[in-house]
């Protein structure tokens, strides 16, 4: 997906997942959308310069003009997490480090590991003030994979967040929604935020054989309490 921006669109429906996908040539990175515009994270709350029309909103930038009129919410100081619990789904999975490379795309956990998840690590913490990134794998060619059941989670679910300083940051799901990967809403799912927010990211949709891809992505929205 293009690191282009994109105005939020309309909510849509969860579009139920399938455990493995038989016929998928070897391992598929499927949360493509973590395609990044480095400037998201880079600033860690910078506006981009006003002056630059070619400039893309970022950072404090990007939030609505009501986030700027009241304090942070509920947040953490950062730490590295190290696992993640979400019991309604049965996920009890440790984190990995994901990087950005050269072009700017997020590389994804380890394909051999169906329970793990990662975190982007030069962006924000889950429970700092900001948006973290969470991103898991939905199946692989021979299994189901730690985010397998992503989609049923909805409004007033909560997860953890277990964290290398010792505390544990819960959230609660705000809302889900699934989102074509050629009009993915980059900057409603990663612009940053005055509060502690995390994005639960993984594949949706069909598998594309000739893009070699699913066509959607599910981002579940949530919030820390």
């Amino acid at each position: 997906m293009a690191s282009r921006l994109s105005s939020p669109v309309e909510p849509r429906s969860v579009t139920p997942l399938q455990g493995a996908r038989p016929g998928v040539p070897m391992f598929v990175w499927c949360v493509g959308i973590l395609v990044l515009a480095l400037s998201l994270f880079g600033g860690h709350g910078k506006p981009s310069d006003p002056s630059d029309p070619s400039a893309k909103p970022h950072g404090a930038a990007a939030l609505a003009p009501s986030s700027s009129a009241r304090p942070p919410g509920k947040h953490l100081p950062r730490s590295e997490p190290t696992r993640l619990l979400i019991p309604k789904i049965g996920v009890d999975a440790p984190f990995t480090e994901l990087a950005v490379d050269a072009a700017g795309k997020l590389q994804p956990p380890t394909a051999d590991d169906t329970n793990l998840v990662g975190w982007y690590a030069k962006g924000v913490s889950p429970g700092e003030q900001g948006t973290a990134i969470i991103a898991g794998h939905v199946d692989t060619t021979t299994s189901a994979a730690v985010f397998a059941d992503l989609r049923e989670l909805e409004m007033g679910d909560r997860f953890t967040v277990e964290r290398a300083d010792g505390r544990k940051a819960t959230f609660v799901v705000d809302n889900a929604d699934t989102f074509a990967k050629d009009d993915f809403p980059d900057q409603r799912v990663y612009a940053d935020t005055r509060d502690a927010e995390v994005r639960l990211i993984t594949c949706a949709g069909d598998y594309d054989h000739s893009a070699k891809d699913y066509t959607e992505n599910l981002v579940v929205f949530a919030h820390l309490v």
